[in-house]
């Protein structure tokens, strides 16, 4: 008998054809929960796109499930611990939408520039105004990239061919890969005071949020156009419609929103913005592009063979029962250490130290590069893509493995050195409580700190002094954030501090900055370290 493919959801025709060969495709729609959970008695594999929910309760109805696939990038339908946890793999189509969400930037940009949705809709309600929507042209224009991943990177390229002149933002990436690109790589200030065109390519973290806002849009370029196709929320809806009212952007583009769907917006007020409901994806080729990858990922993986979109623990293959707690703590180390590092390091060193060594740990030096570049790209990492994502940002991944016991019976770190010279590193550790596993941190950058590695934790470092504590607490009290945990270790009195805070929800740019300045904090990050 083959093994039972179930399809919850239209596919592509390529995609069914992938498999109809050796597996019995079975059709079910997935939005008929009775009907759903029927299905899967008797699958091997299932395959959604967005509308079917495929959690435990799903999960459960599926004694034979193998893999769950989502025809997408996104898996907010598929409750993956609990998938986990059940030994089922769990695959998607991370670059899927590359191409589409990087044509939707420039279709926006362009259509800024010449005022072509205002026009449109003024002509068909019987106006005829050439004069009214006089644009400007892209050519010999300065376009600033806001993020060089995957989809900054291909929007550059594109928009390159207008004979533009293009200059970057991300402090993530090395100038050498940039000047590979015909990209100048700036700092932010300068990216806001130089660009005529700006375009957000950025993944949505706590650093990231609001990262343009009042204080941003205060210092562009007067008469500078942005999109922003990636996220929403990196860009402040609000201040940013204040500023085109004030005139000192003349226009934007916008497919993402803070809360979506979203139908009421203060920039849904502009003729000269251009607003779509979250199009970046949505080509039929990026949809068929997402049927066909996933298909041949849970051929492969019915069929036993290495899959590379899988997104969940077994893509590694088998790992020993006592290195598993170990892979949060050593992904949870990454996210840590580039918060603290505060850019790209030229070489990162994950040291394991203890009994566990004992097996083979390999898979943690995957599971801290995952981390190190979770909060800076766009696509989804996942254990295959991560060192991809390291070679072509031309960092050196390596794994140190010492026996000796140190003061925890298995400490990780991760240590990184930084193009500037600097050597940062963050340890961490696992500790059993009952059934379960509790993460902690040991060691930030030489300070001896003990806290959970859960939630948001933030890094301020400054001058040891009275008062400070009270500053920072009075300061996130009035913004609406709760402190679930903080410690504070310095090396000796009056001397270096490192205040380390668990914050209950994400602060924006502004207001991380704002704690740092009320301190006189000589640097300050936020990591995500709460659970995927």
């Amino acid at each position: 008998m083959n093994p039972v493919v179930l399809i919850a959801e239209e596919l592509a025709p390529a995609a069914i054809e992938v498999l109809a060969h050796d597996f019995d495709v079975r059709h079910v729609d997935g939005t008929d929960r009775p009907a759903l959970l029927s299905a899967l008695s008797e699958a091997d594999a299932v395959i959604v796109r967005s509308a079917t929910q495929i959690d435990a309760e799903a999960i459960a109805a599926a004694p034979r499930l193998k893999v769950v696939a989502r025809a997408g990038i996104g898996l907010d339908n598929v409750e993956v611990p609990a998938a986990t946890a059940r030994g089922v793999m769990v695959v998607n189509a991370p670059t899927s939408n590359i191409v589409s969400a990087a044509e939707q930037a420039v279709a926006l940009l362009l259509a800024v520039a010449r005022n072509t949705a205002s026009a449109s809709a003024a002509l068909k309600a019987g106006e005829w105004k050439r004069s009214k929507y006089t644009g400007v042209e892209v050519q010999g224009k300065t376009v600033g990239v806001v993020g060089l991943g995957r989809i900054g990177v291909l929007f550059a390229s594109r928009i390159a061919a207008f004979g533009t002149r293009l200059i970057a933002y991300d402090p993530y990436i090395q100038p050498a890969r940039a000047a590979q690109l015909g990209v100048r790589l700036v700092g932010l200030e300068e990216l806001l005071r130089e660009s005529d065109f700006i375009s957000i390519h950025l993944p949505k973290t706590p650093e990231t949020m609001g990262l343009i806002g009042e204080k941003e849009l205060a210092i562009v370029k007067p008469g500078v156009r942005i999109v922003n196709a990636a996220r929403g929320g990196l860009v402040d809806e609000q201040a940013l419609a204040d500023a085109i009212a004030e005139g000192r952007v003349a226009g934007a583009g916008v497919d993402v929103y803070a809360k979506e769907p979203c139908t009421s917006s203060p920039l849904f007020a502009f003729d000269n913005v251009v607003a779509t409901p979250h199009l970046g994806a949505s080509t039929h080729e990026a949809q068929d592009k997402a049927g066909l990858a996933v298909a041949k990922s849970v051929k492969l993986a019915l069929q036993g063979e290495f899959v590379p979109d899988a997104v969940n623990v077994q893509a590694g293959g088998v790992v020993a029962q006592d290195v598993r707690p170990l892979l949060p703590l050593a992904e949870k180390l990454g996210r840590a250490f580039t918060a603290v590092a505060g850019g790209v390091a030229a070489s990162v060193t994950v040291e394991v130290r203890g009994e566990i060594v004992g097996h083979d740990v390999s898979v943690l030096k995957l599971a801290a590069t995952k981390g190190l570049f979770s909060s800076v790209v766009e696509e989804q990492v996942t254990y295959v893509n991560a060192p991809h994502l390291a070679a072509e940002r031309g960092v050196e991944v390596t794994l140190a493995s010492l026996a000796e016991t140190a003061e925890q019976p298995t400490l990780v770190t991760v240590r990184g050195a930084l193009p500037d010279g600097r050597t940062v590193s963050v340890s961490g550790t696992v500790t059993h409580s009952g059934a379960r596993d509790i993460i902690k941190l040991t060691e930030v950058d030489g300070f001896d700190v003990e806290i959970g590695a859960e939630g948001i934790l933030l890094f301020l470092r400054y001058a040891d002094r009275p008062g400070v504590v009270g500053t920072v607490g009075t300061l996130l009290g009035e913004s609406g954030i709760n402190i679930a945990a903080m410690q504070v270790a310095r090396r000796e009195a009056g001397g270096e501090t490192l205040m380390t805070l668990t914050v209950d929800q994400a602060l924006g740019a502004d207001l991380l900055t704002s704690a740092a300045d009320s301190i006189g904090a000589t640097s300050a990050s936020a990591a995500d370290l709460r659970d995927e």
